[in-house]
């Protein structure tokens, strides 16, 4: 009788993952995602392709999953006991650097995913999907506190106005966003549209 064999994925540790994940983010930002391949992902991390299709499967899902990796905020665990607390505090998570170096690769995503489906699928469902639940919790607690009503039109669009914000603020303005520039957003346009 044949013994029976199990593949076994390898383990990294920690820290080789986040190593990994800061080497794949710097090489999108300097040849986007399009160039991006896994044998330069290989090279710059002296790992071996097929190490990295083993743990990651694709090159879409090691991108999103290094993104994931550099936000672990979880916004459903944001509870200020205020929404304008839970928002101003989502808002401090990230420092001006960090939120500029994000919006740019966001902005040179969103136009890859117009020609990569497995890139729009794994953005969706291990990057949006996990932050618009989140969202949800915080305005589903919001609601129950009476700070909005939940028959509010608006609800439904806070993922737009926030991301909107955010990547729009360099076309509008030339400017990256901001921590002060995203607190005084808040306050100007999401909570007077939620009645808040």
């Amino acid at each position: 009788m044949a013994e029976a064999t199990t593949v076994r994925r390898s383990r990294i540790t920690p820290e080789r993952e986040a190593e990994l994940y800061a080497a794949v983010l710097d090489l999108l930002r300097e040849v986007g995602y399009d160039a991006l391949t896994m044998d330069a992902v290989a090279s710059r991390t002296r790992s071996s392709k097929a190490t990295l299709y083993r743990q990651w499967g694709s090159k879409a899902e090691l991108v999103v999953k290094a993104l994931r990796h550099q936000k672990p905020v979880n916004i459903g665990e944001i509870d200020t006991g205020t929404l304008r607390g839970d928002l101003h505090e989502l808002v401090t998570r990230e420092d001006d650097c960090r939120m500029e170096q994000d919006t740019s690769l966001m902005r040179g995503l969103a136009m890859a995913v117009h020609e990569n489906a497995d890139l729009l699928r794994a953005l969706r469902e291990l990057l949006f999907e996990p932050e618009m639940t989140g969202l949800e919790r915080m305005l589903r607690r919001a609601v129950e506190r009476g700070e909005i009503r939940a028959d509010n039109p608006a609800l439904e669009y806070v993922p737009h106005m926030l991301i909107g914000a955010l990547v729009v603020r360099g076309l509008v303005d030339n400017q990256p966003p901001t921590q002060a520039f995203l607190t005084s957003y808040i306050d100007a346009v999401v909570l007077p549209a939620l009645g808040a």
